[in-house]
């Protein structure tokens, strides 16, 4: 029985090896997120604005239209096969339909964006039967900035009236092209929040080692207080000096008559008091 056991076991590793290969090459397991999607015309700013979209790969987004004679449900997935269809960004699939209609394709995509949105367009979808001269259906995903609402896929219209260049307009509100938060404050602001940060540290770790330690009571329990007193004292004496002015004397009424002569007192004689 231990001779079968061997094989069996490698069979069975050799299994598991070859449907992760298939599953990778069906992209379900490759992960590789918007790298997946080839562009039509390769550049880097189209490729930069895909790499935005990052947080949304992988995510099946679908919605229902209902009318009068059918239900369509329509499934979007950014550069990854919607609804297991492979190839397909965005597919079509009504109740009578047994095989999905691809919309567009995300092995021809064209990005453009802007500060706050991005347009991803999808081409090379299926073609159509009787509409648009039987040219190849497009899908084009315009994305929204919306920091409160996520994920919710809307159908605007299916342009296909016309003659050529038909094409069916999808709106998706998400987080992911909204641009990033700048903050608001200035260096001089920043300065300020660190100075009384700094200030409130230590004014408490103060009090607390003149309460805790040195079991300081009252006023005492200020930090460094003897010194702030005569900091106050000094700064007290400096705008009494510089702001505070005394009383002048006023100038003498006669003429020829100084202050000084005003204020000398008369000399008391008292000779005529001692003895002759």
């Amino acid at each position: 029985m231990e001779l079968f056991r061997i094989p069996m076991r490698g069979s069975v590793l050799l299994w598991a090896i070859l449907t992760q290969l298939l599953l990778c090459r069906n992209g379900v397991f490759a992960g590789n997120g918007t790298k997946a999607c080839k562009l039509q015309d390769e550049s880097a700013s189209q490729r930069k604005v895909l790499e935005r979209l990052e947080p949304l790969a992988g995510k099946n987004f679908s919605v229902t239209v209902k009318e009068e004679k059918e239900n369509y449900r329509y499934v979007f997935q950014l550069c990854g096969d919607a609804g297991g269809v492979q190839k397909a960004g965005v597919i079509q699939q009504t109740d009578s339909q047994a095989k999905p209609t691809i919309v567009g394709s995300y092995t021809s995509t064209k990005a453009i964006g802007g500060s706050d949105w991005v347009m991803l367009i999808y081409h090379n979808g299926d073609n159509y039967d009787s509409h648009c001269n039987n040219e190849a259906r497009k899908a084009i995903i315009m994305i929204s900035c919306n920091k409160n609402k996520e994920g919710d896929l809307e159908v605007i219209l299916e342009d296909r009236d016309r003659q050529s260049d038909c094409f069916y307009l999808f709106e998706l509100d998400s987080s992911a092209v909204c641009p990033p938060v700048q903050s608001q404050l200035s260096a001089g602001s920043i300065i300020l929040i660190i100075g009384f940060c700094l200030v409130a540290v230590y004014l408490i770790g103060g009090f607390l080692y003149q309460r805790l330690i040195v079991g300081a009571k009252g006023m005492e329990q200020f930090p460094n207080y003897a010194f702030w007193v005569e900091v106050g004292n000094l700064s007290a004496d400096g705008c009494d000096f510089v702001c505070r002015s005394k009383n002048r004397e006023e100038a003498p009424a006669y003429r020829g008559v100084t202050a000084d002569a005003l204020d000398e007192e008369p000399e008391e004689r008292d000779d005529h008091l001692l003895p002759m």
